[in-house]
């Protein structure tokens, strides 16, 4: 069940390290916007505001962490032996799901 989970793991973790490094960045050039004293979107009835861009942003940021912590999580259990096996109900998770998401603690029935 394990075969080929670290890589998918290590790819999974790439591209989760790179969205949070990108929404740190969105995140500092918002808060760069909010300290300048001539920007005033916050009553522009054509776009976004500021505080709508960071809560998305922040939003984006933090499913980041998250995804983060679950691929650390999956590693733990990739070391135990426990990859794969629902921390639910204890039946497999399933390879086409392992495949799509690596990351995956539970079975499409748990989850």
């Amino acid at each position: 069940m394990s075969e080929g989970a670290a890589e998918r793991l290590d790819a999974l973790e790439r591209e989760l390290l790179a969205r949070a490094d990108r929404a740190h960045r969105d995140l500092e050039e918002i808060r760069r916007a909010r300290t300048a004293t001539t920007a005033d979107d916050e009553h522009d009835p054509e776009g976004s505001t500021l505080s709508d861009d960071w809560s998305r942003t922040a939003g984006l940021r933090d499913a980041a962490r998250a995804g983060l912590a679950e691929v650390a999580a999956a590693r733990l259990r990739l070391a135990d032996g426990t990859y794969g096996t629902c921390t639910r109900c204890g039946g497999p998770v399933g390879e086409g799901r392992l495949a799509v998401r690596p990351a995956a603690a539970r079975c499409v029935s748990c989850a």
